[in-house]
Parts: C-alpha cells; structure tokens; sequence
C-alpha cells in the first residue's frame, strides 16, 4: 500500500468522522432549541381540562371548582329554579344568550346542555369581581320578589340562576359558560372539552 492509499483512506475516514461528530453536536444544540418551544407542563395544566364528579350533588347546591385559574360553578337546579327562570326572563338583558360569545348549548332560557345543571364561569362581566350565589327566595334588600341567583357585590350587578344579566346593571353580558361535555354515564362534567359541540 502506497502513503498516497494511505492518506486517502485517512482522510476518508477523518471526512466521515468529523460528519458524523457535527451531525451529534447540531442534534444536541436543536434539541434543547425545539424542547424551549413546547409548553411546560405549567402551561399545560393551567389549560387543562377540570373533571368533576356530580354524582353526589344535591339540588340546589354548587360545586366551585378551578378551570384556568378562574372559578367554575357547577349548580344543579331543582325543579322550582328551572319554573321560576321564565318568570325572570321579562328582567333581564339577554335572555337567549344572543348578544354574548357563548357556546350553541348556551343559547336557550336554562343556558346549559342539560336544564337541571348549569355550569359557569363566576366572575362578573363588568369588572371581573367574583358575584355571591344568593338562591334565597323572596324579598331581599337589593331585589323585590327575588327568586334567586347571583349578586356582584362590588358594583351591584345581578343574575339570575342561569347566569342571565338584569337590565340596568353595570355587567354588559350574561356570565360566561365555558365549553365542557359530560362523560362516565353523565356523572361527571368535564369542563374545557365540548367535543366539538360549541
């Protein structure tokens, strides 16, 4: 074998060896590159979806839960709150959740896929304080023949049990219904997935 043999095989093997060393260095320089760019696990679960059982609520109660760093009510309505929402409907702003962004399941008088459960986000669209569940019925200082809801104590605004705004109060729009579907036999809502239902 010939020095000049030697000195090509050499230098192939020199080519080959120095490809493949900066091949591995620019894999290992992209690859915390491109891990920077996905969402920290942080991030993803602030946007998770929140299940909730509601197997065991009872009527007339609420669940609070947290959803995107915000407060999700859950409220399963008897039968005397459903009856008592169209003789609030002559009060209030927007009664079919026409005026508001709000899923196509929120666009009817009980704004929610099933009447008895109403699921919405509790922060005034006013000024984004956080209303008070007053389902008390009857008289109270704020409200004549009040058959129960929501009341924002910081400026006053008032909803009714399906999260509909009065007319004449500072809140613009009804409150919010996040998108969510229910699974497991309907026992459990799960709040920011809709299937594909907004």
């Amino acid at each position: 074998m010939s020095e000049q043999d030697v000195d090509k095989s050499r230098r192939r093997f020199l080519t080959a060896a120095t490809t493949v060393v900066g091949t591995i260095g620019a894999g290992a320089a992209v690859v915390p590159f491109v891990g920077s760019m996905m969402p920290s696990a942080r991030a993803l679960s602030a946007g998770a979806p929140v299940e909730v059982d509601i197997s065991k609520l009872e009527p007339g109660r609420r669940v609070v839960v947290e959803w995107r760093k915000k407060p999700v009510w859950v409220l399963y309505r008897t039968k005397q709150n459903l009856e008592d929402l169209a003789k609030m409907e002559p009060r209030l702003a927007d009664v079919e959740s026409n005026s508001s962004r709000q899923p196509s399941y929120a666009k009817n008088k009980h704004r929610s896929i099933k009447p008895e459960y109403l699921v919405v986000i509790g922060i005034c669209t006013h000024l984004g304080c956080s209303p008070q569940y007053r389902p008390e019925v009857g008289d109270l200082s704020f409200e004549a023949n009040w058959l129960g809801g929501f009341f924002c104590p910081c400026h006053g605004s008032k909803f009714d049990l399906a999260g509909r705004v009065f007319k004449g109060v500072p809140a613009p729009v009804n409150l919010v219904i996040p998108p969510y579907s229910y699974t497991n036999g309907d026992k459990v809502v799960v709040i920011g997935e809709d299937g594909g239902a907004a």
